[in-house]
């Protein structure tokens, strides 16, 4: 059945007409959720907001943090206040000035915006203020050291004060933000189609006209668009297409580390779902972790090009604990601990996103689970409505990824930190909120590595979500395609990217 239908989708794709030179056609993995820096929780969003909405700080190829909007900054007050120097002559997309009462206005938004996933990344922020006309200081009750790492993502996106106070569906109509893109239409589970903003502060680095997504769940169909020259630029190349585009004089295949983590997220305490062995008893996740070969997952699922993990932070991050074996398969002990429980069998509801890469894992896993007594029913859902049923605990367990931050606050404060916004399971403990907010108010970054292990000594305990692996970022572009800068947080940088035809 899948043939047929992987035939006919690309054939909708040869048979459409070439697109211009001056435009970009970039392949991503699903349907943005929503696209609103303030709101929004997918990685689909994050990459189209690469083209529509500058942040105050940059991350850059070696996963420094560097000027955009902002450039300059300094800690004040022993670390509670930052001041940032704006960039002058910036403009938003609908022509208003981008100064220091606009960035209060756009940064005060996370604050003050029901359902906002960007409050928790902010910290104890006590005030924003302007400062002089171009700088802003930004008032905390305490250090807060993770602070320049979320600017440097959606909590840095500012929107134009007009558009300040507009939320949700109004918001997407006519968004204005500070970028070199702002968007023209989007028709969903299609496309998004973005023209180029002429007032662009950085306009010498932009070379196309037009950028168009297409949200493309399956990987092989992705990569044979790009092959066959109906997109520019892909995403997340799945690693059973590696050797075939490598391969590929038509197209070039790029490589790089990834600070992404892949786990199972298990709904604890959030509505009815949460009430299954799963959710009310942790031997039974452990008995669930215990099933699963993580190195076996990588080789069948992954022609073992991607690392296996259990912590939320890769080898090599500044904040991976080291110290912490990523457990091996024990299905006697899966077993036994499943009879402590007073079980022989388990049924278990999990979500799965509806991508290739998530699907081929979860069946992996699904056959590893049920050797053990533990039987998942896979029920495939579109990303954003699986992120949605994730906030409203509509969810017993479900698998899914994090992007991954360059502060490790970004990966687990959120999720884990007792009634945080994207802690969709509910879980909570004193234990872990005490080393999280240690480690987040923490300057000292010995301090704040011995706070972290802490957390995740708590966290690998109480399994509220099993890390799963580290993927490796693979993009394909076509050979015209000049420019692709990898960065580790695996977004598309639209600057400096360019087709030669």
């Amino acid at each position: 059945m899948m043939r047929p239908l992987l035939a006919g989708l690309l054939g909708l794709a040869l048979a459409a007409a070439p697109a211009a030179a001056q435009t970009l056609r970039i392949g991503i993995a699903s349907d943005p959720d929503v696209l609103d820096p303030t709101l929004s929780r997918s990685v689909a969003a994050r990459q189209v907001f690469m083209a529509m909405c500058d942040k105050l700080i940059e991350v850059n190829e070696r996963g420094e943090l560097v000027p955009q909007l902002a450039t300059g900054w300094a800690w004040e007050e022993e670390g509670r206040a930052l001041l940032l120097t704006l960039r002058p002559d910036v403009r938003f997309q609908d022509g208003a000035a981008l100064d220091a009462e606009a960035a209060v206005a756009g940064l005060n938004r996370h604050f003050s915006t029901p359902g906002s996933t960007r409050r928790g990344e902010m910290g104890p922020v006590t005030a924003i203020e302007a400062a002089g006309p171009m700088q802003l200081r930004i008032r905390l009750s305490q250090p807060f050291a993770p602070l320049l790492a979320a600017l440097s993502d959606r909590a840095g996106m500012l929107v134009s004060p007009r558009q300040a106070t507009v939320l949700g569906a109004d918001f997407q109509r006519e968004p204005a933000c500070a970028g070199p893109f702002r968007l023209t239409r989007r028709v969903a589970q299609d496309r998004i189609e973005l023209e180029r903003f002429d007032g662009y502060w950085d306009r010498a680095a932009i070379h196309a006209e037009r950028v168009i997504y297409r949200p493309i769940t399956d990987t092989t169909v992705r990569a044979a668009n790009l092959r066959a020259g109906s997109l520019d630029v892909i995403e997340r190349a799945n690693t059973s297409d590696v050797e075939t585009l490598r391969q590929d004089r038509r197209v070039r295949l790029l490589e790089g580390p990834s600070l992404a983590a892949v786990y199972i997220a298990v709904n604890v305490a959030n509505g009815a779902r949460a009430n299954t062995p799963l959710g009310r008893d942790p031997r039974v996740r452990a008995a669930l972790e215990a099933a699963i070969d993580r190195e076996v997952l990588n080789r069948v699922a992954f022609d073992g090009l991607y690392r296996p993990g259990n912590q939320s932070t890769p080898p090599g991050h500044p904040h991976h604990i080291g110290g912490i074996p990523v457990p091996g398969r024990d299905l006697a002990r899966a077993r036994a601990l499943l009879r402590e429980a007073g079980l022989e069998r388990v049924r278990i509801r999990f979500s799965v996103p509806n991508t290739t890469e998530y699907v081929q894992a979860a069946e992996v896993i699904q056959a590893m689970a049920a050797e053990a007594g533990i039987d998942l029913d896979l029920q495939v859902i579109e990303v954003a409505t699986l992120l949605r049923q994730w906030t409203a605990g509509d969810f017993e367990a479900l698998i899914i990824a994090w992007s991954g931050r360059t502060d490790i606050d970004g990966n687990l404060w959120g999720f884990n930190a007792c009634g945080e916004s994207l802690n969709g399971g509910r879980y909570c403990s004193e234990a872990a909120d005490a080393a999280l907010r240690e480690g987040r108010t923490s300057v000292d970054p010995t301090a704040r590595l011995a706070a972290y292990a802490r957390a995740m000594q708590v966290l690998l305990e109480d399994r509220p979500y099993i890390y799963l692996w580290h993927p490796q970022s693979f993009f394909g572009t076509a050979a015209a395609v000049e420019g692709l800068r990898l960065v580790p947080d695996g977004l598309i940088r639209v600057q400096g990217l360019r087709l030669r035809r």
